[in-house]
């Protein structure tokens, strides 16, 4: 059984034209040093949008911003027709990938209740203590379901593998039914099967729960096939677009103003070449230097 976000009260839908994410011609400055500007992008319901570039550009200060933790230099920032704010119930946040140590015994259903009442503080009023209860029962099953956890849900978190965990987590920041769902590279430390299996999960949710998915991504690749648009970061700017219009070799050659060629393997994978470079197939999570390889994107660790 799912549900839709609208069942929740005040995550009604948008009114009809307003976008889920709307940036016009906006900056970012972090420690007094300019990360990104004049950056344009319009993101609408149902739209998988993936965030790429290389080491140090601010993918995910672009995050920190859509959720209210860093404010735009200039332009305007928009989520869900409002100024971004923090707290927002109708914007679920998934930062980098956490380790569970493997003694932890909370359960994975009490991992994802945790979206749900991780912040209620007290004791609950009588008479609504019960049907609180139920309802928020019956919610984290149903998310459990929808991410197909329910074979594991009642492990203990650290049993579980690093995919059934990454499932588990995307449960807990769906779980009060999000019009809007930030990933911080959810695919970071898993091996190709899980990337595969976690990227059509979010492709699912996105295009068949109506939900706006934005994601950091270290690899184009495992995403490519689910997404509908891209938000390439590089050299102080950006590239937005479908992912045929933006990993172009054109359009990354004029974006890193130098010379750039995108190629398409036998099996369809793309990998980035930066010019006098070599061609290469694995990313660099930790060169400095751009552009990188392996579908177009890189770690983010310098620019938080």
């Amino acid at each position: 059984m799912t549900t839709t976000a609208t069942e929740l009260p005040g995550a009604d839908a948008l009114q009809p034209g307003v976008p889920v994410v709307e940036l016009g011609g906006v900056a970012v400055r972090v420690g007094g040093r300019t990360l990104w500007s004049d950056v344009d992008l319009t993101v609408g319901e149902g739209e998988f949008t993936a965030v790429l570039g290389p080491n140090g550009v601010g993918k995910s200060t672009l995050v920190k911003l859509l959720l209210g933790m860093v404010p735009a230099a200039a332009g305007q920032a928009r989520v869900l027709g409002a100024a971004p704010g923090q707290g927002n119930p109708r914007v679920g946040y998934l930062p980098q990938r956490r380790s569970f140590d493997a003694s932890l015994r909370i359960r994975g259903t009490d991992v994802v209740r945790l979206g749900l009442d991780g912040d209620r503080w007290g004791v609950p009023l009588p008479g609504l203590r019960s049907a609180r209860r139920r309802a928020d029962a019956q919610r984290v099953d149903e998310v459990i379901e929808l991410v197909g956890a329910g074979g594991y849900a009642h492990r203990p978190i650290g049993q579980c593998s690093g995919g059934e965990q990454q499932r588990l987590l995307i449960a807990q920041a769906l779980v009060r039914r999000p019009r809007l769902l930030l990933l911080d590279e959810p695919l970071d430390s898993l091996d190709l099967p899980n990337q595969s299996a976690v990227a059509a999960l979010l492709g699912r949710i996105c295009h068949q729960e109506g939900v706006a998915v934005l994601m950091v991504a270290h690899d184009v690749n495992p995403i490519l096939h689910h997404l509908d648009r891209v938000v390439y970061i590089a050299e102080g700017g950006a590239v937005t677009g479908t992912p045929a219009e933006v990993i172009t070799s054109q359009t990354l050659t004029r974006l890193y103003r130098t010379p750039v060629e995108v190629l398409r393997t036998s099996d369809g994978r793309l990998v980035v070449v930066g010019q006098p470079e070599a061609p290469a197939v694995h990313v660099d999570r930790h060169a400095a230097s751009a552009p990188a390889a392996a579908g177009a994107a890189g770690g983010d660790r310098a620019a938080r």
